[in-house]
């Protein structure tokens, strides 16, 4: 059974800015609370570890497609099933969105009760939210 989500969050800081962020792979776990490492291997390639409530896990991903400022896109290689795409919208010269869009394969009773309770979702709505106010954050700063 596949599972997926569709969030995402207004940012009151440009296009430019919110994609500087989320462009730097390894910079992921200081944003998505999940994410506990994220290792580059080769220019699209990275190992990356998670930590989720009850599993533990540790796979390989490629960046799949990178289009600057618009979307970045991922799969899983080894491991789990995963795969997911970033996308940002301009809303104005100050503003923008960004939509995370993630598919992945539950396995064990905890995936597959995260899944079934909307935890998934519930847990990436928090870590957008991370992600806006270091957005907004450094939004300020420039």
């Amino acid at each position: 059974m596949t599972s997926s989500l569709l969030e995402a969050v207004d940012i009151k800081a440009p296009v430019s800015v919110s994609w500087a962020l989320w462009q730097d792979v390894e910079r992921w776990p200081s944003f998505l609370s999940h994410v506990r490492h994220v290792k580059r291997i080769d220019g699209t390639t990275f190992a990356w570890q998670v930590s989720l409530p009850g599993a533990d896990k540790e796979f390989v991903a490629e960046l799949a497609e990178v289009i600057p400022e618009e979307r970045i896109a991922w799969r899983t290689t080894e491991g789990v099933h995963h795969a997911g795409v970033v996308t940002f919208h301009r809303l104005n010269d100050n503003e923008s969105r960004v939509t995370l869009q993630v598919e992945y394969d539950p396995k064990g009773f905890i995936e597959h009760l995260g899944a079934l309770t909307n935890l998934d979702s519930v847990l990436a709505n928090y870590d957008l939210g991370e992600f806006q106010a270091m957005a907004e954050r450094e939004a300020l700063r420039t």
